[in-house]
């Protein structure tokens, strides 16, 4: 069975922004929220869209990973 996660499914996460994700206007980047053992990451304009759900190792990896190919 798939559950695609809805506002309701986070009542109490605290989203963050990254300050190196705006093109200028403050709307065009991901948001993360963490909970015991995941990350959860959504589109910051649609909030009550889908989310993707991330164990921590995964995260951890895929945040070396994009570090390791970021432009300066």
């Amino acid at each position: 069975m798939t559950h695609t996660p809805s506002a309701e499914d986070f009542p109490t996460s605290v989203w963050r922004r990254s300050s190196h994700s705006s093109s200028g206007d403050g709307n065009d980047c991901v948001e993360i929220a963490t909970a015991p053992g995941t990350v959860h990451v959504r589109d910051s304009k649609a909030p009550d869209g889908p989310r993707l759900t991330l164990t921590t190792a995964a995260w951890s990896r895929f945040v070396t990973c994009a570090g390791a190919t970021a432009a300066p």
